[in-house]
């Protein structure tokens, strides 16, 4: 009588396992096998020898849980059987951020569901990255950064693989931004009240302009977007005279410092 001793999913080297994948019975005995019962399920071997049966995962396996496996042989008789887990398809439901520098990556907590066996977090073309989650909800990754970008904003997926596959791409998204670069500014010079004009590249998502005087104090200036090469901020009150500068900042991260002269 053919006696089963153990089974291994050759996706993921464990018993556990989902859909599609092959798993392999290791026993003795086996050489009869014309069936292999997964379940309620009744499965043809796609291999059969002596020690080894292969079999798929059926499509109508559940979801998730604990499936007792089995053989059949061509006599009737049916071997002992041991468990198999079927692991469920992760979800992704968002992210702690929704952007990072390009230039730098950054640190990331991705949300969902049934994560526990998850190996690594795709950030679109970007790259993967290699996670042990140890909570079935949530994984904390740093996003590798991309320094190819050419766009000024840059669109990924965020997915994550585990032993039940892999999450639906498109679901979850993140931006990376270019850090922005100022070209000029127009007047070079000015006291508190005036507008001045900041011309550049990568003003996208600007967050905060900052002027700093002669003294090295800062002060966020009240700011207008014009485009995103251009914008329109407020000398702000309370800087010293002399030579200082202007900075933009987006989630790309400080743009130049710009000279500018608090009159």
């Amino acid at each position: 009588m053919a006696t089963i001793t153990s089974l291994v999913d050759t996706t993921t080297t464990t018993n556990q396992g989902k859909p599609g994948d092959t798993v392999q019975i290791n026993g003795t005995g086996l050489s009869a096998t014309t069936r292999v019962n997964f379940g309620s399920a009744a499965v043809t071997p796609a291999s059969v020898t002596t020690t080894l049966v292969t079999f798929v995962v059926p499509s109508t396996a559940p979801c998730s849980g604990q499936v007792s496996v089995s053989v059949t042989s061509s006599a009737g008789a049916t071997s002992n059987a041991l468990p198999f887990f079927v692991i469920a398809t992760p979800t992704t439901t968002g992210l702690s951020v929704t952007c990072v520098p390009a230039a730098t990556g950054g640190a990331v907590t991705l949300f969902g569901t049934n994560f526990l066996s998850g190996t690594q977090v795709g950030v679109g073309g970007v790259g993967n990255v290699t996670v042990a989650p140890t909570l079935p909800s949530q994984v904390s990754f740093t996003a590798p950064a991309d320094l190819t970008q050419v766009a000024t904003v840059a669109t990924h997926p965020v997915t994550i693989t585990t032993g039940g596959g892999t999450s639906a791409s498109g679901t979850t998204l993140i931006d990376y931004y270019l850090a922005p670069a100022i070209t000029s500014v127009l007047p070079t010079s000015g006291t508190a009240g005036d507008d001045i004009v900041v011309d550049g590249t990568g003003f996208v998502g600007v967050d905060t302009v900052t002027f700093t005087d002669s003294a090295a104090a800062t002060a966020t200036a009240v700011f207008t977007p014009v485009s995103g090469t251009q914008l329109v901020a407020t000398v702000p009150a309370g800087l010293a005279t002399g030579a200082g500068t202007i900075t933009v900042h987006t989630c790309g991260g400080n743009s130049n410092a710009q000279a500018f002269t608090i009159t």
